[in-house]
């Protein structure tokens, strides 16, 4: 791999291991193996499958911008805006609703949290676009290992962060988790190639995309592995089908699982959660952070006994 950080043909990092350089997205950098970052999800879809879609019910731009104001004042540090289910079975989007429905929510957000890292969630480079320029400042992609060039080469072009995940139409595998880190490998390549900045990229195994329930679960034991990469991990686990197979409760009933694997995705890794219960998930992230990196500031809330 090279580093084009600079617009240079260096290197890439001789010691995966250790934590990746700093990554701008926006006005904000984020300093790698320091803490772990919150993403709040806002999905502006009828058919979101945890059934937090805005406009499942009367959702509007106003109501977007309020949730998405209240996840940052609970902690999140990044929203991400998607504005196409991705789960199994959903219903495709064209072009011009989908950008119809982010558009003017990304635009309300960039106009009250002028500073607040948004994330634009598609797979369609023209939405990616249109979202770059109402003010968004990274790029989710959540076909990140597929054979379209045009979403990192977006990316580079716009010199934004980009989100590569993991993805396969189906979950076949000879060996899991090797074919895995290989296909982001490749996928890591390609958009350096295309131009996308080394500290530019962000690796999601995608949990619950191409994989069964227990790929999902190996995902979250050996999600260390994905540090031969030498890139920032984002997990994705929350209200996933895999914890409702694993305990037999519906998508608003997950709270819980998704809080477990939150701990237990810091624990083996994990830069940034990317969750809709941004409350709940930021107070375990932080107390993750204090047990495994030893990063806290010690609350005065009364009896500390």
């Amino acid at each position: 791999m090279t580093d084009r950080s600079s617009g240079s043909m260096t290197p890439a990092p001789a010691t995966p291991a250790a934590a990746p350089r700093p990554t701008r997205i926006g006005s904000t950098t984020f300093g790698w193996g320091e803490r772990t970052f919150v993403m709040g999800i806002l999905n502006v879809t009828p058919d979101s499958f945890s059934g937090d879609g805005l406009l499942a019910g009367q959702g509007t731009v106003e109501t977007a911008v309020r949730i998405g104001t209240e996840m940052v004042a609970a902690g999140a540090e990044i929203l991400d805006v998607g504005g196409e289910s991705t789960r199994p079975g959903h219903s495709p989007v064209d072009l011009d609703e989908e950008r119809r429905r982010v558009l003017p929510v990304i635009e309300a957000l960039r106009a009250v949290l002028p500073d607040v890292p948004i994330s634009i969630d598609t797979t369609k480079p023209a939405v990616a676009e249109a979202a770059l320029v109402a003010g968004a400042d990274m790029v989710n992609d959540v076909w990140g290992v597929g054979a379209d060039d045009a979403l990192p080469r977006l990316a580079a072009d716009h010199g934004v962060p980009l989100i590569v995940m993991h993805n396969r139409e189906e979950p076949r595998y000879t060996t899991f988790l090797p074919e895995l880190i290989a296909d982001l490998q490749r996928a890591i390549e390609r958009a350096l190639r295309l131009g996308v900045r080394w500290d530019d990229l962000i690796v999601d195994p995608g949990f619950g995309f191409g994989k069964t329930p227990q790929h999902n679960l190996e995902v979250l034991r050996e999600l260390e592995l994905l540090r031969v990469l030498g890139r920032p991990i984002l997990l994705g686990t929350s209200r996933k089908s895999t914890l409702g197979r694993v305990l037999d409760l519906p998508a608003a009933e997950r709270l819980e699982a998704t809080l477990a694997t939150t701990a237990l995705g810091i624990a083996h890794g994990a830069d940034i959660v990317r969750v809709h219960d941004v409350r709940e998930n930021v107070r375990v992230a932080r107390m993750s952070d204090a047990i495994v990196r030893g990063t806290w500031h010690e609350a005065r809330v009364g009896d500390r006994s």
